[in-house]
């Protein structure tokens, strides 16, 4: 099953310039391992390498709600969810 995911203006030289982009999973955590396959070193943006969760700087929300408040990586997903990656803006 592809999902549409919207990637963020700052993670888009990873992708090729694409602001959508297509991957499989079930989960968040198995969609950012995908997007890692076909874009080396996305992961790495996202995940923290000491924990391997989310960023603290980065939200993913699936259909608005922020995954952080759902069950973080382990998010279930399924092609009829929108899947957006943002990055936290600090500001001041």
């Amino acid at each position: 099953m592809a999902l549409q995911v919207s990637i963020p203006t700052p993670l888009r030289n990873l992708t090729n310039n694409k602001d959508t982009v297509e991957a499989k999973g079930t989960t968040i955590g198995e969609v950012i391992l995908d997007l890692d396959a076909q874009f080396p070193s996305i992961a790495e943006r996202l995940l923290d390498k000491k924990t391997g969760r989310i960023q603290r700087f980065v939200n993913i929300y699936v259909n608005g709600e922020n995954v952080r408040f759902m069950e973080d990586k382990d998010t279930p997903v399924t092609d009829r969810d929108e899947i957006f990656i943002e990055p936290a803006i600090a500001g001041g």
